[in-house]
């Protein structure tokens, strides 16, 4: 018997859909069970946390029925049932929770068992069972996502126009690039990205005593927050809103203090509104025990950060190219071929260094495979959007006509589409939300004796990651565990949660009650359009034998963004060039201070920060203290290597350099 499964990994949030021959055993090493069971040989898929027992589940095939077995201490749910050591047979559409990793079932055909198949969730190495790429990719020119269709990514590719043909070498001369005939250009250290990453590792390193002058920012963006922004305004977060993401630590200031709450209760203060600003800093020190958990309103961290970028001469140091490839010379510095498109021709340059922070963040956004083979079909980009996706023509079709609206997935992003839909909802009741969700969520993540409270099969926590992985105990395993059990950690840390928000919990628990709000469960099929051009999503569920059909005037697609190198031509160039390990999770392997040591050329080096280095040695890498974290590492990491002008900051130093920061002088 062959079924299909089908997952998201708990870190990465990467789709694996492995069709395989039964018996089919589950566990952290699930590959050591004896190969066969009677003459039948078993496809063992090998789940990475603690959470999950050595030998967790099995699923076998016999007399013509499909049936779990739970052999595990921690037990397996089906449809939000604890099996508790038992078995019961399983259909098409049901849902396995093992540990953190919710799987649904899909009954494909008999066939005759050839061989067995072991999957590694993880390993990057199993591609067959990964989502085919998204469509919606960040324009590499304009950096606008672009929802009509694919944007024909031009690859790095040694022998075409530009990158010159020198550059299939592993370490270009540089007479090479000087007979190119092209724009050289010199500088101590280069930025690539231009966005937040990027940002904080200049205002980390200006702090630690480099010039501007020896900076060179490159990237497509004005502002570092440009993409970020973009965002954030596509989600439902404009400038008015609070951030749901964790901002305990501040892009703008390396110190932390004052923190955003600390400025906003100073400012509501001295404007008379003491109640708002006592609550403001009741919630930084009483969260998430007492109070719900505070973020600044997003308007209010882009003006700080604006404020910081004229200190430390950001637009001195900005430079605006599209960077294509980095080689090594073999003079012991790395080469970087960008261009910059002005009107209708393409200007190529290069930049030489000796250092380079590459921050070039998510590369493209998650689209679910039925969505976008329906966007594809009847070319609609309309009905069918993604929530990173600027599609306000939504909520202004539901405000003046009402309608109803499919949500997919349930994390942050989903928690503030949802809300967006509830305001909109009070302007016309004729709005209704069904949010389907893969499957139930009876019980939160565990970790040791800790675990997530769930509430209306949504899970709860400060953010993407618990705020224990941010210092202490808990980054420290994680600093030294090996790639495995990085992974691991990972995994049984990791989930899609949103944070545990009074307002939010109203919402959810009120729509359920009055009606307007509903849940359903079950694996799409399909996503067609009937014969009036209405959305029909066509599912299974455990409830209902063969296909059921969900309507709905729009559906939106809340799954996150995407983070995997082979996403970006540029990153899986400089990966394939010069054959990079990546993690257990598909990531760049990076050491402790964040660097990239295969990258090394002589004294030369080269660091990374952000969601490229996810399994890497900090948990919430892609969070305003990981992105800070990152830069502070590197930072010392140069200083380690005696890079120009990098100085450690000891105490009066550092005081000197707050004083600075606070009186908004030059560093």
């Amino acid at each position: 018997m062959e079924i299909q499964l089908s997952w998201e990994d708990p870190t990465s949030g990467e789709l694996f859909e492995p069709r395989l021959p039964t018996p089919i055993a589950f566990g952290r090493e699930a590959g050591q069970i004896p190969p066969t069971i009677g003459d039948e040989q078993v496809s063992p898929i090998i789940l990475a946390s603690k959470q999950v027992s050595r030998f967790h589940a099995l699923i076998t095939y016999t007399n013509g029925q499909l049936t779990i077995e739970d052999c595990s201490a921690n037990g397996t749910f089906v449809n939000g049932e604890n099996l508790n050591k038992s078995s019961q047979p399983l259909n098409s559409g049901d849902a396995i929770k093992i540990g953190a990793y919710e799987i649904i079932v899909t009954v494909q055909s008999v066939v005759d068992t050839v061989g067995a198949t072991e999957v590694i969730i993880g390993d990057p190495s199993a591609t067959e069972f990964v989502v085919p790429s998204s469509t919606i990719v960040f324009n590499p020119e304009t950096d606008i996502l672009e929802a009509q269709a694919a944007v024909p990514l031009e690859i790095s590719t040694p022998g075409s126009a530009f990158p010159p043909a020198c550059f299939a070498a592993e370490r270009v001369s540089i007479a090479d690039i000087n007979a190119a005939g092209l724009p050289i250009e010199e500088s101590d250290y280069v930025a690539l990205g231009a966005g937040m990453g990027s940002f904080t590792w200049a205002d980390t390193m200006r702090c630690f005593g480099v010039r501007a002058d020896q900076i060179v920012v490159l990237g497509i963006e004005k502002k570092p927050y440009g993409r970020y922004q973009r965002l954030c305004q596509n989600s439902q977060i404009p400038s008015h809103e609070r951030l749901r993401s964790g901002s305990d630590s501040c892009p703008d200031n390396i110190w932390g203090w004052p923190g955003y709450a600390w400025r906003e209760g100073f400012k509501e203060f001295f404007r008379g509104q003491v109640g708002s600003s006592i609550k403001h800093l009741w919630q930084v020190f009483s969260e998430p025990v007492l109070a719900d958990t505070y973020t600044p309103k997003s308007g209010d961290v882009f003006a700080s950060v604006d404020r910081e970028a004229a200190r430390i001469g950001w637009d001195k140091m900005l430079r605006y190219g599209r960077f294509r490839a980095i080689r090594k010379t073999e003079d012991g510095r790395y080469v970087i071929a960008y261009s910059r498109t002005q009107g209708d021709r393409q200007d190529h340059r290069f930049l030489l260094t000796r250092y380079i922070h590459l921050a070039s963040g998510y590369p493209a956004i998650k689209f679910l495979p039925d969505l976008q083979a329906y966007r594809e079909k009847y070319r609609d980009f309309k009905s069918v959007v993604n929530a990173y996706e600027e599609h306000e023509h939504v909520y202004k079709h539901l405000a003046s006509k009402g309608g109803s609206v499919i949500v997919r997935g349930r994390g942050i992003v989903a928690s503030r589409i949802i809300q967006r839909l509830y305001e909109i909802r009070r302007q016309n009741p004729n709005v209704t939300v069904l949010h389907l969700m893969r499957s139930p969520k009876p019980e939160g993540n565990k970790f040791g004796v800790a675990q997530r409270k769930t509430e209306n099969q949504w899970e709860f926590q400060p953010y993407n990651w618990p705020k224990g992985t941010w210092g202490g105990d808990m980054k420290k395993r994680l600093e030294e565990g090996s790639p495995v059990e990085r992974q691991r950690l990972l995994t049984d840390w990791g989930g899609t949660t949103t944070a545990d928000r009074t307002d939010w919990k109203r919402i959810v628990s009120g729509g359920l009650q009055e009606g307007w709000y509903t849940i359903n469960f079950g694996k799409v099929d399909r996503v067609e359009q009937d014969e009036k051009g209405r959305l029909v999503t066509f599912l299974e569920t455990s409830n209902i034998k063969g296909e059921s059909k969900l309507n709905a005037d729009f559906v939106i697609d809340s799954t996150g963004l995407d983070a995997k190198p082979s996403e970006s031509p540029f990153l899986n160039d400089l990966v394939t060039h010069y054959n990079l390990p990546l993690n257990p999770l598909g990531r760049l392997h990076v050491a402790n201070d964040f660097e990239l040591v295969e990258m090394r050329n002589d004294r030369a080096r080269m660091y990374a920060a952000g969601v490229m280095t996810l399994g890497g040695p900090y948990a919430p890498v892609d969070t305003f203290l990981g992105l800070q974290y990152a830069a502070q590492c590197a930072t010392d990491g140069l200083a380690r290597a005696r890079a120009p002008r990098v100085r450690r900051l000891n105490g009066l130093g550092s005081l000197i350099q707050w004083i600075k920061w606070a009186t908004n002088q030059t560093p």
